[in-house]
């Protein structure tokens, strides 16, 4: 007999259901409401000349609010997905569909919509309003709701409001608003998602599935990068890059996600489908050419090991060992190759000297970045206690060259230098307090737990919080709306593995 599970486990015998009186009503009011569903989605399609990418985001923003009124954990699963999943920023050479619907622009530029010229908030920041005000209205009408503590909340909060503090100040020294605001969203994102994530994540089950959103999509967006490198013939036809530019930083966080399910013995469905997905997700990784990203392999993986016991470390050794010979000899042989197959070595080698021959084609953005420092460290000299502010152009004693990024005098590749140059020597304090805090009070909360795959994830939030660090370093990543959420979300979750781990049965015994 077919059964319905509800979000609090209360059980629905459909066919009682459908055999009421009143069932044939309700059917008929459903096939109602979805004919008007159909005629709404097909008159936008005609109103805007035929753009069905208008009607398909109509029908994804009713089913984003409808799922996320009939339970909250569910329209946050969808939440993560399309922050996933579709693109903030375009990719030279392609058009996307997960670039069309515009779910990170500013709604007055999206092509589909009416015009409004005051509507500088974005579809991310709409959905991300819908589930707080839901989770209000549910925290409202069930009063036994557990609320979850955040640790080092004052850590948090004296970050975020210096944030806040920074953007006000800039804009008193003269900045411009839209400017200051574009430069702390992101973080404010992630800053939202640290506080909130913990109250909507709370079961093993739901855990669960926010992981398997992840792996979904991250590795679509790994395999998106596949099939534009097959399709151009295995060549990259002149692109710098075939994905966006945080993908492979997120691959490289499922890469760790199944090297821990290993070194741990965990035993998912996850682990296979991993390991199905680890060739695609490498490739995926390679075809992305973000050198930021490869400097931050080691860095995270080091995170991740400090978190093993002695036998998990010796464990991955054995496992790693082999990989990491297989790689050096891969180096050695085309270090001096020009070949495809030596990309990934010229990435590095790239990234490693100021060399014009020995960098090659990236010779040129090795210099912009450089001179980039150069004109940060001359800002930071002239304001070192507070900085500029948010929203006020760094110094430029040394012009740059012309790109096509239009907040290239506000925001440089290296956003830790951006730190200090914004909100000098005290932000970048509370900026690093921040971090470092988050990192061994979930060192600590790790050893303590009792189920392997909790203790994975935990792992795994503070290699995403190293590698972010490393990669910011070196891009601006920092600023990128997908980055700060993902991070968000990974950063939020400890507070909610030690409720899960505690209410687990072999916690009880």
């Amino acid at each position: 007999m077919m059964r319905w599970r509800s979000g609090n486990s209360a059980t629905v015998d459909v066919h009682e259901v459908l055999s009421h009186p009143e069932s044939d009503w309700g059917s008929r009011m459903l096939v109602v409401g979805v004919v008007i569903v159909a005629l709404l989605a097909s008159a936008i399609v005609v109103f805007t000349g035929g753009n069905l990418i208008a009607g398909a985001a109509f029908l994804g923003a009713l089913t984003v609010l409808l799922t996320t009124l009939y339970r909250l954990d569910l329209g946050f699963l969808l939440f993560v997905g399309a922050v996933l999943a579709l693109d903030q920023y375009h990719i030279p050479g392609f058009e996307p569909l997960t670039f069309q619907f515009g779910y990170f622009r500013n709604v007055k530029e999206i092509a589909y919509l009416p015009s409004f010229g005051a509507a500088v908030f974005n579809p991310l920041e709409l959905h991300l309003l819908l589930l707080i005000f839901v989770w209000f209205f549910v925290l409202g009408i069930q009063k036994e709701r557990q609320l979850i503590g955040i640790h080092g909340w004052g850590v948090a909060l004296a970050f975020f409001f210096g944030l806040i503090c920074f953007l006000l100040y800039g804009l008193r020294e003269g900045g411009e608003l839209l400017v200051a605001v574009w430069e702390v969203r992101a973080l404010m994102y992630l800053g939202v998602l640290y506080f909130f994530v913990p109250q909507v994540i709370q079961t093993k089950e739901q855990l669960v599935a926010l992981v398997w959103v992840c792996i979904a999509a991250i590795s679509l967006k790994a395999l998106q990068g596949i099939v534009r490198y097959v399709t151009m013939g295995f060549t990259f036809n002149n692109l710098p890059t075939l994905t966006n530019h945080e993908d492979p930083v997120f691959m490289l966080t499922l890469v760790i996600l199944l090297f821990g399910f290993a070194v741990m013995h965990v035993r998912h469905s996850q682990v296979s489908i991993l390991l199905l997905l680890l060739l695609p997700l490498l490739i995926g990784f390679f075809v992305a050419q973000r050198r930021a990203a490869y400097a931050a392999i080691l860095p995270s993986f080091a995170a991740f090991v400090v978190l093993l016991s002695q036998q998990e470390r010796l464990k991955l050794f054995k496992t790693v060992l082999p990989v990491v010979g297989v790689l050096g000899l891969y180096t050695a042989v085309f270090w001096e190759s020009e070949s495809r197959f030596a990309s990934p070595v010229r990435l590095v080698k790239s990234g490693l000297t100021s060399d014009r021959e020995t960098a090659g084609e990236r010779y040129y953005s090795n210099l912009y970045r450089d001179f980039e420092k150069i004109n940060l460290a001359k800002t930071v000299q002239t304001s070192p206690v507070v900085g500029i502010g948010f929203g006020n152009k760094y110094e430029m004693p040394i012009p740059l060259a012309t790109i096509s990024f239009p907040l290239r005098d506000y925001i440089p590749h290296n956003q830790v230098l951006w730190i200090i140059a914004k909100t000098g020597v005290v932000g970048f304090f509370l900026f690093w307090f921040f971090f470092d805090a988050f990192a061994f009070r979930v060192a600590s909360i790790s050893t303590r737990l009792r189920d392997p795959y909790l203790r994975v994830v935990c792992a795994m939030a503070v290699a995403a919080v190293i590698g972010q660090i490393v990669v910011s370093y070196f891009d601006m990543q920092l600023t990128y709306y997908r980055n700060m959420v993902y991070l968000g979300i990974l950063m939020g979750l400890p507070p909610a593995l030690e409720v899960i781990d505690s209410e687990s049965p072999a916690a009880k015994e």
